[in-house]
C-alpha cells in the first residue's frame, strides 16, 4: 500500500501492537472492503479462504452487528465451524476485534497474540489506530472536473495520446490528472481508479 504513506504508517504501528498478526477490512460495502491488509500466517489464510470462513467467521458477524472493541474470548457469537479454535493452531490464540463506521461502510479489524490476552491499554491504542485508518480511507464524495474528464477518456478506450489531444493538454498533464485521481480514490492502478469512481458514482 505504498500509494498511501500515512496508511502504511498506521499499519506498521498496528503490526507492532499485534505480534501474531492482524486482518484489516476498511469500508466494507456490498460485502467487499474498499481496502484489505493482513499479516496473519499464510497457512491460516489459505485454509480460511479455501473453507470460505469469511462467510462464517464469528468475529465478522460480531463486527457487522455492532461497533466498538472486544476480546475474542468475550464475543458470544456461535462458532459451529470451530474457526476460532482452528486459528489457535496457527498462533492466533488470543485476539480482539474492532468495528467502526455505519453498517453501509463498516470497518472491521482483527488482531492477535500468541502469548496472552490484550490489555485494556493495548486495546484502546488499537482502537485509535483503527479509527484513524477508517477516517483516512473514507471514500471521496467528489473529483475535480479535470480528474473526471481524464478518467472518462481512458474509461472510454482512449490511449494517453488520444485522450490528451481530445482534452487539449499534454500527455504529461493527462498523466498528472490520472495519478491525482488514482491517489484521491486510494487506488493502485488507473483501471482500479476508474472502477472505484464508477462505484462511487463519480463518473
Amino acid at each position: 500500500m505504498s500509494y498511501v504513506p500515512e496508511l502504511n504508517r498506521l499499519l506498521a504501528t498496528l503490526k507492532n501492537e499485534a505480534p501474531a498478526g492482524y486482518a484489516v477490512g476498511l469500508h466494507i460495502r456490498f460485502a467487499a472492503p474498499l481496502i484489505t491488509a493482513h499479516t496473519y500466517p499464510e497457512e491460516w489464510l489459505e485454509r480460511y479462504t479455501a473453507s470460505a470462513y469469511g462467510l462464517r467467521d464469528p468475529m465478522i458477524a460480531w463486527g457487522l452487528g455492532t461497533t466498538g472493541l472486544a476480546r475474542w474470548s468475550a464475543m458470544k457469537i456461535p462458532d459451529p465451524f470451530g474457526i476460532m479454535e482452528q486459528a489457535k493452531e496457527f498462533g492466533l490464540k488470543f485476539g480482539a476485534g474492532v468495528a467502526c463506521g455505519p453498517v453501509r461502510s463498516r470497518t472491521i479489524v482483527g488482531v492477535a497474540r500468541a502469548d496472552r490476552e490484550f490489555t485494556d491499554t493495548e486495546l484502546v491504542r488499537i482502537e485509535q489506530i483503527v479509527l484513524m485508518m477508517h477516517e483516512l480511507a473514507e471514500p471521496p464524495t467528489e473529483l475535480t472536473k479535470a480528474q473526471v474528464e481524464a478518467l472518462r477518456c481512458i474509461a472510454g478506450g482512449d490511449r494517453h495520446a488520444a485522450a490528451a489531444a481530445k482534452l487539449g493538454i499534454s500527455e504529461s498533464a493527462l498523466k498528472a490528472r490520472l495519478v491525482s485521481a488514482r491517489d484521491r480514490l486510494l487506488a493502485r492502478t488507473i483501471p482500479e481508479a476508474i472502477q472505484r469512481a464508477k462505484d462511487y458514482r463519480l463518473l
